[in-house]
């Protein structure tokens, strides 16, 4: 059984204008119903504001809960922060905090939004308000649901505000795979960062992840594996510049389930970015991400 977490408040209708997608999370979960997996469907809660401030600024949290984000601020993250996107920068949060509760029962699950590695403490940028990925692993910890978070980043831009927010946390492990010369220019200081040239192509990718996160696991030995697995590495992303294709993409999940497997480690994966005119394919492909990292981890339990 797939477990996916989703909310009907992920879905913001809005005008089709701008390249943050918002309609993408209603396509992903269409291609999910699609598909011939079995599927558990969860709804998350939004994050208590208590636990949004032990991560961000509580004045930011704020700004953000009564939608009154300063105009320099929305622009920083891309769009406007309305009800609506209050609401899903809270459950997002909650999403991903639950998907990682379910996969500590069963082994994988995965939020159908989150991944908003760019969110600092006192502000959101590129298109994320709250850093569910920080405010995750904070909970988990903290309420003692884990002891050691790898937080393992595959978008194509550097998990820059995970890694500002979790520095000086011996039981965070932040580990970025990106492009450097993308978004953002100014790099955070990941425990593990791997820039890679643009048009590194899949190759050039799966050599150095296979040539690091076995070293990673090995050493840092995680207890949970919390994934963003952004598809805007991909050769036909707006905003990607390491041209991977359909296999590539495929290859790299296949490769991070079954290691994960292999050592008993529980993964929950986050949507990340993913961009481009043509929605449904940029949701086919966030879909086929989630598809084939329950397929290797199923496939490597089995073994």
């Amino acid at each position: 059984m797939l477990h996916v977490v989703h909310h009907p408040g992920y879905v913001v209708e809005t005008e089709r204008s701008g390249t943050f997608p918002h309609d993408k999370y209603a396509l992903v979960m269409r291609a999910l119903h699609e598909s011939t997996v079995p599927l558990a469907v969860h709804e998350p809660e939004v994050m208590p504001r208590e636990w949004l401030e032990a991560v961000h600024d509580p004045a930011y949290v704020d700004e953000v809960i009564t939608c009154t984000v300063p105009a320099a601020k929305q622009r920083r993250i891309g769009f406007t922060i309305d009800e609506r996107i209050s609401l899903r920068s809270q459950l997002s949060p909650g999403g991903t905090w639950l998907a990682a509760k379910i996969a500590l029962q069963h082994g994988y699950a995965a939020n159908s939004a989150g991944g908003s590695h760019h969110a600092l403490a006192d502000c959101g940028a590129g298109y994320c308000v709250f850093n569910d990925l920080a405010l995750a692993a904070n909970r988990l910890l903290e309420e003692g649901d884990a002891s050691r978070i790898l937080i393992l980043d595959l978008d194509v831009h550097q998990g820059d505000g995970t890694a500002a927010l979790t520095a000086g946390r011996s039981e965070i492990f932040t580990f970025s795979i990106h492009a450097e010369k993308n978004f953002p220019t100014r790099k955070a200081r990941s425990s593990l960062d791997i820039g890679l040239p643009d048009a590194t192509g899949d190759a050039g990718y799966l050599e150095a992840l296979k040539g690091s996160l076995p070293m990673v696991l090995d050493h840092f030995v995680p207890d949970l594996i919390l994934l963003q697995a952004g598809v805007d590495a991909h050769g036909d992303d707006k905003l990607g510049r390491l041209s991977l294709t359909d296999e590539g993409l495929a290859g790299r999940d296949r490769f991070v389930a079954t290691e994960a497997a292999r050592r008993g480690i529980p993964l929950a994966s986050t949507l990340g970015g993913g961009y481009g005119a043509d929605r449904e394919a940029v949701a086919a492909r966030h879909a086929c991400t989630i598809l084939a990292l329950y397929a290797a981890m199923n496939a490597a339990d089995a073994a």
